[in-house]
Order: C-alpha cells, then sequence, then structure tokens
C-alpha cells in the first residue's frame, strides 16, 4: 500500500509542475496538494468523480476559493461549480506512472559471511 501512495504522491507532484502550481499538500486538508496563490488550489485523485463527490468538494472549497480538480474521469458537467476546474489528467501522465506493483524487484543477494576481524572470535567456531 505504501507504493500506491508514494506513487500518488508523485503523480500529484508532476501535475502540479505541469498546472503551473506549487506542490505543498496539506495534512489537514485531503483535496490540498498545491497551489499557485493563497486562494487557488489543486487536487489530483486517480479516482472517477461524480456529480455528489464534485458538488461536496464545491461546499468544502467555499465561495472564497478555487480549486483545480485532476482527475482520471468524471461524471458531472466540467462547468457546474464556480469554484472548481474539473480536468481529466492526461493518459501519457498516467501511463507513466507504474500502478499496482508491490515492490521493485531489487536483487538482494546473499553475502559471504565477514571473517571475524583479528582479536575476535567466532561465536560458531567448527566443532563446537
Amino acid at each position: 500500500m505504501r507504493n500506491v501512495s508514494y506513487n500518488a504522491a508523485m503523480l500529484a507532484e508532476a501535475l502540479c509542475k505541469l498546472e503551473g502550481f506549487s506542490y505543498a499538500p496539506s495534512d489537514a486538508v485531503y483535496w490540498q496538494h498545491g497551489h499557485s496563490t493563497e486562494r487557488d488550489f489543486v487536487y489530483v485523485t486517480t479516482a472517477s468523480l461524480t456529480h455528489e463527490q464534485l458538488q461536496q468538494l464545491s461546499d468544502e472549497v467555499g465561495p472564497d476559493r478555487t480549486l483545480l480538480v485532476l482527475c482520471t474521469a468524471f461524471r458531472a458537467k466540467a462547468d457546474a461549480y464556480p469554484n472548481l476546474t474539473v480536468k481529466k489528467i492526461p493518459k501519457q501522465v498516467l501511463s507513466r506512472c507504474e500502478w499496482g506493483q508491490d515492490d521493485y524487484s531489487l536483487r538482494v543477494e546473499k553475502l559471504p559471511k565477514e571473517p571475524p576481524r583479528p582479536g575476535q572470535q567466532s561465536l560458531f567456531e567448527e566443532g563446537t
């Protein structure tokens, strides 16, 4: 699960850069992944958003702030929310992400035992 959140963070950071936002995720507000001004924010999600979810985001953002929402898909009119700009994440950006990978298959070879240093005894000497 750690890699999924790591990949999502990398995606959010890349999209912030592409859209001209500073990547600065909030610890308190889940939809604040970055900002361009003190009242203009960006939210990146790989979810497909419904009208209800976008309406909830719009309500949370409030009338004095704006939010760029970048998602994989949405089921609503993009211009239905005065404080949201809703865009699909470009497929060429998504295709560069490695999703669902548990590890990066690093080869870890068994290393030979280090011989005891002069003046030290081995705990497992032969014959004992």
